[in-house]
């Protein structure tokens, strides 16, 4: 059964709790600004082992010394759901962690 998506006025109001994330063009967005390229890659992993861990993947772009996520549920018809959030919530809780700005 897919993920039922969410209104706009739940998703702002979840995302009030996640830093930096916010919500364009119908996907929620982050972008991680770190230290170094080293960082920002050990971020990149780490955010890949969350995302295999709940089976839900984002857009994940690697800079020099940034990572950006970019999230929809593709199941659901490419809208925000549920599992984006958590997955939202999952990476905000270890981006600290990893020095970001």
């Amino acid at each position: 059964m897919p993920a039922e998506p969410l209104s706009q006025q739940e998703i702002e109001a979840r995302l009030g709790d996640l830093p930096g994330w916010s919500l364009e063009g119908g996907r929620i967005n982050c972008t991680y600004r770190l230290r170094s390229h080293f960082a920002a890659v050990a971020l990149t992993v780490h955010v890949a082992q969350i995302q295999d861990e709940l089976n839900h993947h984002s857009d994940l772009t690697l800079g020099y010394n940034t990572v950006a996520l970019s999230v929809t549920t593709h199941d659901a018809g490419d809208v925000v759901t549920g599992h984006d959030l958590a997955l939202a919530a999952r990476v905000a809780a270890i981006a600290d962690g990893h020095g970001v700005r």
